[in-house]
């Protein structure tokens, strides 16, 4: 028996290669394929099944083109409705890998078709169980992420996902490792564990949902503090669900390299989209004019997903050799309208004398003597409105990173302020003064180091905390 967790950091998400006798199985596999081929290839083994524990919201799985690849047989559990060609399960459906056997679990909750897969060892014994976002770490999937595929509510999940845990999970045996597809950061549930397995004995005492409880108290507890999911999220459940292009696809037309002049000339164009994913202190020295930073060296998908439109073609700026991995990140999130990069990057653009923009960098300590003096000074904090309640420059407005696609959101601002953007360490707050400048608003300041920098200079800054939000 041999089992390989693969895990993404930057989307939080698991996949799980499986083998047993030269046969092999990969559970929730990510859009880009040739890692889970290469172990195959590597061990000598052939892919003969795909297990999908639901539709997934947060990424594009590589279903499809991995059975395109390998001829294997996509499995979905009991509710799936799609026209794609998928092997449909019933509940307690066993599949054989090798000597080892995988029963089908049906626990609906996080979606309906939600299922675990349970592996059963060469004796035949329970050995691990394959949740999906129905159980994690210290958590459970959130119910509310189905509304635009089903017609049941957010409530009617969470009673179901009640029922599943108690019915499905909480009699397993202890010894029983739990392999979840996310952990920390994922926005699939709430406040998941920093680890990315664990075991059932483990998850009963100190998982709060696996606690004895009513369905009642369970609805609530799963149901309350959930913040507004991604917005990217119900497009890429429905990108699983109807299907895409291939990556290879997506790849061929990314990968083409565009001169100074055919990039300016697609740049032009009113719809369309150039994305700078060089680091942000890179970004803020000079960048093209026009251009959303969104750095790979964050929760590059992620904020890519939540904050750009998926409907307008795109092009890149990257650092040299970085144009394939840009594109396969955002792949994974359903981007497929990349129309190429910009050749020799940022550097060609200013070798060859085109007009650049830039955004000025300040320090906390400038921040906090201008502060007093500037009567048009404004501060705007990006942080998430729990992270702005626990602490906060008095002065600062909260406009939260993810709403400033929102029109409304920049309403109250404009050129004759002196901006000073700031987040927790200065990731957001540089795709923040991207955003504004895109909107005609450049008098602004991306303060260095954000509220680690602020909340470290004592004295400096009046800080107050929001307890109505925390409460």
């Amino acid at each position: 028996m041999f089992i390989q967790q693969l895990y993404t950091g930057c989307i939080s998400e698991a996949a799980y290669y499986i083998e047993s006798d030269g046969v092999a199985a990969v559970i929730d596999p990510l859009r880009d394929i040739e890692e889970y081929l290469d172990l195959a290839r590597d061990r000598k083994a052939t892919i003969r099944y795909i297990f999908e524990t639901h539709f997934h919201a947060d990424f594009v799985s590589g279903h499809l083109d991995l059975a395109t690849a390998t001829g294997a047989t996509i499995v979905y559990g009991p509710g799936t409705v799609t026209k794609m060609p998928v092997h449909i399960a019933k509940d307690g459906e066993v599949f054989s890998i090798g000597k080892l056997k995988v029963e089908v679990l049906h626990t609906p909750g996080h979606t309906v078709e939600s299922s675990c897969y349970l592996l059963k060892d060469e004796q035949g014994k329970d050995h691990a169980l394959f949740t999906g976002d129905t159980l994690f770490v210290g958590d459970v999937g959130r119910p509310d992420l189905s509304q635009n595929i089903t017609e049941v509510t957010t409530n009617d999940l969470a009673g179901m996902l009640y029922e599943s845990l108690q019915k499905k999970i909480v009699p397993l045996a202890d010894d029983i490792i739990v392999y979840p597809a996310h952990g920390a950061g994922s926005s699939c549930g709430k406040n998941l564990g920093t680890e990315t397995y664990s075991t059932i004995g483990e998850q009963k005492q100190t998982n709060y949902a696996l606690q004895p409880q009513t369905k009642e108290v369970f609805i609530k507890a799963v149901t309350e503090g959930l913040t507004a999911p991604p917005q990217y999220f119900p497009i890429n459940a429905r990108i699983n669900k109807e299907g895409y292009e291939s990556l290879e696809a997506v790849m061929e037309k990314g990968m083409k390299p565009l001169s100074v002049a055919a990039f300016k000339q697609r740049a032009g164009q009113d719809d369309m989209i150039i994305l700078d994913t060089r680091n942000s202190d890179l970004f803020t020295q000079g960048f093209v004019p026009g251009s959303v930073s969104v750095g790979l060296d964050g929760r590059f998908a992620e904020w890519a997903g939540s904050l750009l439109p998926f409907d307008k073609p795109m092009l890149l700026v990257t650092e040299a050799g970085k144009e394939k991995e840009t594109i396969v990140r955002l792949a994974r999130v359903g981007f497929d309208k990349i129309e190429g990069h910009l050749d020799g990057g940022y550097e060609a653009w200013v070798k060859a004398g085109e007009k650049v923009d830039m955004i000025i960098d300040v320090e906390a300590d400038e921040l906090a003597m201008d502060i007093p003096f500037d009567p048009n000074l404004v501060i705007v904090d990006v942080r998430k409105e729990a992270e702005y309640a626990s602490g906060h420059i008095s002065e600062a407005i909260n406009i939260p990173l993810a709403e400033l696609t929102d029109p409304g959101s920049m309403a109250n601002l404009d050129d004759n302020h002196n901006i000073y953007v700031h987040c927790a360490g200065g990731y957001r707050s540089v795709i923040a003064a991207s955003l504004i400048k895109r909107q005609g608003i450049h008098n602004l300041r991306n303060v260095v180091g954000g509220w680690g920098k602020i909340k470290d200079l004592p004295g400096k800054f009046t800080i107050e905390k929001s307890a109505e939000v925390l409460n």
